[in-house]
């Protein structure tokens, strides 16, 4: 009876995990990073008329170095989400701030190479983001301490005094911090 009840689980399990990825939504914004779910009967619901204005702030990266940060594919989803719930790409204005071990992830594809003897899975993440008005933000603090500049980063990254400085003055130009 036990083992009948561990095969019954073991199906269910397996059952509701292949269910839920294929109800997985691709992106209207970034075609290929940030799939997400389609939420039926939400109580709290998505404010399609409205702006939202959000910074990301990622200081951490991804152990594997042949798959993209996870945290930077959060802006991904964040645009992907509210873009099936209906809200125009205008109406969704996100910044990131990458620092601390991130550094890497914004490194030209040269230089991933050189260090971690692949190309930058984020590469084109970053570069999807960024043809979609998403700012990525380089810690100046942390460039200069590792050694970064305009010619070994990913040309699209800009690069602030410091993450704080941007966090800083993005809040005060009304957006939202985030952080995971």
């Amino acid at each position: 009876m036990n083992k009948l009840l561990f095969l019954s689980g073991i199906f269910l399990s397996i059952s509701f995990q292949l269910s839920a990825q294929n109800n997985r939504v691709d992106g209207k914004i970034i075609k290929d990073f940030g799939e997400t779910f389609n939420v039926e009967n939400q109580d709290i619901k998505t404010d399609a008329s409205a702006t939202f204005k959000v910074i990301f702030d990622v200081s951490k990266t991804s152990e594997d170095k042949s798959i993209p940060n996870k945290y930077i594919v959060t802006a991904a989803r964040f645009l992907n989400m509210h873009a099936n719930e209906g809200m125009s790409k205008d109406q969704l204005k996100v910044a990131m701030t990458i620092h601390g071990g991130a550094w890497q992830d914004v490194l030209n594809n040269k230089e991933y190479k050189e260090k971690f003897g692949e190309d930058n899975p984020n590469l084109k993440l970053i570069n999807q983001l960024n043809e979609s008005g998403v700012d990525i933000i380089l810690c100046g603090q942390t460039a200069v301490y590792r050694g970064l500049n305009k010619d070994n980063v990913i040309p699209s990254v800009k690069f602030a005094l410091s993450a704080m400085t941007a966090l800083i003055q993005y809040q005060n130009n009304g957006y939202i911090y985030i952080s995971f």
